[in-house]
């Protein structure tokens, strides 16, 4: 699936990935190939997401992610140092 990072101020990351983690307003939750649609509101957390090479993490503090058709693009209020 793809997965978009975006923050205010430039774009974090964009390519492929097998699997991403997102602390959501509830929980956290995961997100694979061919999940349901959908939308939720993100808490300050930690972003973790795996490509074939590795595995990577963000700090977020907030946001919105979206899930539709294999493309998730997440809206970060911001990015904690």
């Amino acid at each position: 699936m793809h997965l978009e990072i975006i923050t205010p101020d430039k774009k974090i990351f964009e390519g492929e990935v097998t699997i991403a983690t997102f602390p959501g307003a509830d929980g956290s939750f995961q997100v694979l190939n061919n999940h349901a649609p959908l939308i939720s509101l993100l808490k300050d957390g930690v972003v973790e997401y795996k490509t074939k090479e590795a595995t990577s993490h963000v700090k977020i503090t907030g946001g919105v992610v979206e899930v539709l058709k294999n493309k998730v693009v997440l809206l970060a209020d911001g990015i904690a140092a």
